[in-house]
């Protein structure tokens, strides 16, 4: 099981979301993948990501002004 990161901070949605699928096809079942996220509909639009890949959001944490969310592949 890998961990990978992703540092989504300072780009406008739906940007983080759709690095994460650009990262999704590299991520292979039990992967962790941590992304950190500043902008302001990034949870909810990880959650909607989340729920249509089938994937499993882990946490959900606040980071200064950013958020950092973990999902299992």
């Amino acid at each position: 099981m890998a961990v990978a990161m992703l540092d989504a901070r300072g780009l406008k949605c739906p940007q983080p979301t759709l690095k994460i699928t650009v990262m999704s096809v590299k991520m292979k079942p039990g992967d962790l993948l941590e992304v950190v996220a500043d902008c302001p509909t990034f949870e909810k639009d990880v959650r909607d990501w989340c729920t249509r890949a089938r994937k499993v959001l882990l946490w959900v944490k606040e980071e200064g002004m950013a958020k950092k969310v973990q999902i299992q592949f």
